[in-house]
């Protein structure tokens, strides 16, 4: 029996991966898992407690919305929204950024100057306001959340990967297989992107909780989904109106918000503790 990878054995990571298991299954399962349709009215139930409380129902074990709708049902049905633009954002960004940072970085001059320029005017921008603009601009829509997120958040993984970049072009090997022959795309793509490949992955799993936040921000503000789909932004929007009657309402959806987001930066943590070699030697030493 082969033994564990070393990331694998990292308690951080197993973490990570628990959490980020959980979310998935209830978002691939939701129909099953669900108790109750998640946009089934109920107007003789409004703002049922949890079912421990009193005056709670057992089918509705979270307690129901101010359309008596299950909270439960929608918290569920809501992972599939996060996770959707958790990973197809996270991923069209790393590609995104992976690239201008590989040209600028290994080419550099002009070409290092011009996407610098461009990467710092992009940042001068807050990241929320820049993406309320972008879905102005594009429209709702789940397509145009992950649009958005994309080209707000691709300058993150442009700009920490140059500096990799560059330090991995001045190594040796890279020297000799220039000397070779070796083309500039077979350069980058033998020599120096398996070097950069342990850091995009750890941004990658960080910028997944970024983008959960940014879609519940832009749901809870009316610019992501359609009412039709539950999403724990627009959850936590619709429980603000009945706060005080109905506490646990706006508690349910911001506490799966945390739960993905710590799952992720957990897991993005303990991937650059045992993935980084600079920091296992420092450990060790």
């Amino acid at each position: 029996m082969q033994p564990l990878p070393l990331w694998l054995k990292s308690g951080r990571v197993q973490t990570g991966l628990v959490i980020i298991s959980i979310l998935g299954i209830c978002a691939v399962f939701a129909p099953y898992l669900a108790p109750n349709d998640p946009n089934e009215q109920n107007l003789l139930a409004i703002l049922t407690p949890p079912a421990w409380a009193n005056g709670g129902d057992p089918m509705f074990p979270l307690g129901t919305d101010s359309l008596g709708r299950c909270i439960l049902s929608r918290l569920i049905f809501g992972a599939r929204v996060a996770l959707t633009v958790a990973f197809t954002a996270s991923v069209g960004a790393m590609i995104l950024g992976a690239i201008f940072a590989h040209v600028a970085g290994y080419f550099g001059g002009w070409v290092d100057w011009l996407i610098g320029r461009v990467v710092e005017i992009w940042l001068s921008f807050p990241p929320v306001i820049l993406s309320l603009i972008l879905m102005v601009g594009l429209g709702t829509g789940l397509r145009n959340v992950v649009l958005a997120i994309i080209l707000v958040d691709w300058t993150r993984f442009c700009r920490v990967l140059r500096s990799e970049v560059i330090v991995l072009r001045r190594r040796d090997y890279v020297a000799a297989a220039q000397l070779v022959g070796f083309s500039h795309w077979r350069t980058i793509t033998r020599e120096i992107l398996p070097g950069t490949l342990p850091l995009l992955i750890t941004l990658m799993s960080l910028e997944m909780g970024v983008a959960v936040i940014v879609e519940a921000i832009l749901s809870f503000v009316g610019m992501s989904v359609g009412s039709e789909t539950p999403a724990w932004g627009q959850m936590i929007a619709d429980a603000r109106q009945n706060i005080y009657e109905a506490p646990f309402n706006l508690i349910a959806p911001i506490f799966a918000i945390f739960f993905a987001v710590f799952g992720f930066n957990i897991l993005g943590d303990g991937l650059r503790r045992t993935l980084d070699t600079r920091l296992t030697q420092t450990e060790r030493t």
